[in-house]
């Protein structure tokens, strides 16, 4: 089921499958923001991730003795939600355990994902309620894709990502899908980057975030732009798929990453994670704005 929702200037579209945000499109510019998902290239909008961010180490972990087995990004992007709430410019969807997660993941939970217009741009919001009687252990996290040029007579070489503060971050090389914590750098941050092909050669760049931060997506040929921020989420990717020409480039804010190339495979020892006591709430937001 599709929902869509509006303001003057907006319009959004979110499935329900996944509660994955389809589109974002400005009446005023004529401009749609996110990635079509054509699946020449990949075949996703914005997924959200959860129960986790990234790859777990041979795709497993382990909880109170027993291993679970599952692939990236956790289940909740392919998984039916059901709408609890629309009006005219919000929506709100919602994912429950059940029977299929359990195999793969222990916990009782429920899993909230909201979306509002408003002014320049959409937020989401994200809500996690463990209604287990023991800690919960999850990352969640956003993949949105936004078109890359966002006009037709701009190149994707004609964009740079222009980051707020600007300021020098540690970044998290990747060996293969797995991060490799004991290679951090410093990442170059502290100015503007070029959009280029070769910049994804190794996959995703994570930098670890603190605060607020914002990452735009400008070009100096155009008065067009698409902005993501956050308060106090820990990690950020920029991906575009290396070798594939692809039209987008995506800024993925994340409560988590991928397990270390070391990680014991104990998800209670997993970097990154999130401890959540039983029946605690947990919430996080992103905002997308546009020009």
């Amino acid at each position: 089921m599709k929902v869509t929702i509006e303001t003057d200037y907006l319009q959004a579209t979110i499935d329900s499958y996944g509660a994955e945000l389809q589109s974002l499109y400005s009446k005023e510019h004529k401009i749609e923001y996110l990635w079509k998902g054509d699946p020449e290239f990949w075949g996703r909008h914005a997924p959200v991730l959860f129960p986790f961010v990234g790859s777990l180490k041979d795709q497993q972990y382990t909880h109170q003795g027993q291993t679970y087995t599952m692939g990236q990004h956790g289940f909740a992007r392919d998984m039916e939600f059901s709408l609890v709430e629309q009006k005219k410019d919000e929506v709100t969807f919602v994912l429950k355990s059940n029977k299929t997660t359990k195999a793969v993941y222990p916990f009782d939970f429920q899993l909230f994902i909201s979306y509002q217009l408003g002014g320049d741009g959409i937020t989401t919001y994200y809500r996690v309620v463990n209604e287990s009687d023991e800690m919960m252990y999850f990352s969640i996290g956003g993949h949105p894709a936004f078109n890359v040029p966002l006009e037709e007579d701009l190149t994707f070489e004609d964009y740079y990502l222009k980051t707020s503060p600007m300021k020098s971050r540690i970044q998290i090389p990747l060996v293969g899908p797995l991060v490799d914590l004991e290679h951090r750098t410093l990442g170059q941050t502290n100015a503007t980057i070029a959009f280029t092909r070769d910049l994804f050669e190794k996959d995703a760049l994570i930098y670890e975030t603190l605060g607020l931060n914002s990452f735009s997506i400008c070009s100096d040929k155009s008065p067009h732009s698409v902005t993501l921020s956050y308060n106090n989420l820990p990690f950020v990717g920029i991906w575009s798929p290396y070798g594939k020409e692809a039209p987008f480039v995506c800024i993925e804010p994340w409560s988590g990453v991928a397990d270390a190339i070391d990680a014991s495979g104990e998800l209670s020892e997993k970097f990154g994670i999130q401890k959540l006591a039983s029946q605690a709430e947990f919430f996080s937001k992103y905002a997308i704005t546009v020009k």
